[in-house]
């Protein structure tokens, strides 16, 4: 089914969205969307929404499942503590995609903003994924706590991973040591990291209909923390 939501509030929207999924829809068309917030917040049930547009902030906030295709840019915060599922986004997104992520993956063609990944974290069998294709702001993976981020260029910005305790980021090609955080170091990659690098980037590459061997082929570094605790020292008596 298709929404037009020209001049709609959010709230109608969204609530359009959610009647739709409880009459069984399975895949939503929205056109002209312009920066309406929230669309897919809570969703859990297995439905594709493909969004014609820009939506604003928190896109798929709270997801549990659902599949958001986003035919042009995103906002900032989506997939704000999603637990399941998958974000597509065909254009650029803002800051703080995947805050305090828990689960699924979200896959962005163009550029991110700053914090992206900030608070990700895993749990038990939720494991959060997030790649970019182009570049990444300041304080990528801040505080991060589990999963992974992979950036498939070295256009990123400074502070990568200040404050992470938890998780891998990886990143194609080279970077400097200036821009790490304190609390993270660089390692190479090993047989295992090519196997999970292999899986995400194939699947990226299939939804983008790019050659995954190109990339592959590239050197990738690998981000680690160097300790669980990493302010640990600021508690202590």
């Amino acid at each position: 089914m298709r929404i037009d939501a020209k001049n709609l509030h959010y709230k109608e929207l969204n609530e359009r969205i959610f009647q739709a999924v409880e009459n069984g829809e399975k895949e939503i068309f929205i056109d002209n969307v312009n920066g309406q917030r929230y669309i897919g917040a809570g969703l859990s049930e297995n439905v594709k929404i493909i969004i014609n547009g820009v939506p604003g902030n928190d896109l798929g906030c709270f997801m549990n499942g659902p599949e958001i295709i986003v035919n042009s840019n995103a906002q900032d915060g989506i997939g704000n503590t999603m637990n399941a599922g998958k974000i597509i986004v065909y254009g650029d997104a803002g800051d703080i995609v995947g805050h305090s992520m828990r689960g699924g993956k979200i896959y962005i063609k163009g550029n991110v903003g700053y914090r992206v990944g900030i608070h990700m974290k895993s749990y038990k069998e939720l494991y959060p994924g997030i790649v970019v294709g182009g570049s990444a702001g300041d304080f990528l993976g801040e505080y991060m706590a589990g999963g992974l981020i992979i950036v498939l260029s070295n256009k990123v910005g400074n502070y990568i991973g200040t404050g992470m305790h938890g998780g891998r980021i990886y990143i194609r090609g080279n970077i400097e040591k200036y821009q790490l955080g304190k609390e993270i170091n660089l390692f190479e990659i090993i047989e295992e990291d090519k196997s999970v690098l292999e899986k995400y980037i194939k699947e990226y590459c299939q939804i983008f209909n790019l050659n995954h061997n190109d990339i592959l082929k590239d050197k990738f570094i690998k981000l680690l923390p160097y300790t669980h605790r990493p302010y640990g020292n600021l508690y202590a008596y």
